[in-house]
């Protein structure tokens, strides 16, 4: 059996989008089925947090919320597509600039341990990656002990961890000639 699963760390390819690729408008099925090259894919996990809210919210920080819980709605739609969400802590204010200071939790942890428990069971036996943090390193690497061949997608402003880049047993640059073909259909 030759079943691959693809994770994706939704932040990252945001900024792969909005930097790399002049904000295309991605459709994320077919992302999906490129990054599993042929192969058969039992999941596409994604991963990221919902914008944060106070308390109570502001009317922006409300469309903004509904906006990012539409689409992350939308993606758990998709045939064999599984949304896992952490959560966006407020950290306080950048003193310089004056900017909000937000933390991503539990992310990086939900995608590590997927990784590792699907090579752990002989579930795959190829993971398409598209993150950049070193965090993803020890799962990384175990799930390669595990037998499995794990292939990263990064970007060029955003690029990697080196030891992530290293580990990886394929690199390919997300670029929008790679995208090429995958641009969403507007409704």
């Amino acid at each position: 059996m030759s079943r691959t699963a693809v994770f994706i760390d939704g932040a990252y390819l945001d900024h792969i989008l909005r930097d790399d690729c002049a904000g295309f408008r991605l459709d994320y099925a077919h992302f999906s089925d490129r990054l599993a090259e042929g192969k058969e894919t039992l999941r596409t996990y994604y991963y990221n947090c919902l914008p944060y809210q106070s308390n109570p919210p502001t009317a922006e920080e409300r469309e903004r919320f509904g906006k990012a819980q539409r689409f992350t709605q939308r993606l758990s739609r998709l045939p064999r597509y599984e949304v896992r969400l952490g959560a966006l802590q407020y950290k306080g204010v950048e003193r310089e600039s004056g900017r909000k200071i937000f933390v991503q939790k539990r992310v990086d942890i939900l995608l590590g341990v997927d990784l590792v428990l699907l090579a752990a069971k002989h579930q795959i036996i190829d993971a398409a990656l598209v993150a950049g943090d070193s965090d993803f390193l020890p799962a990384v690497k175990a799930a390669k002990d595990e037998g499995v061949s794990v292939r990263l997608y990064h970007g060029r402003t955003s690029p990697p961890h080196n030891e992530l880049w290293e580990a990886a047993d394929e690199r390919t640059l997300i670029t929008l000639a790679f995208l090429e073909g995958l641009a969403r259909a507007d409704r």
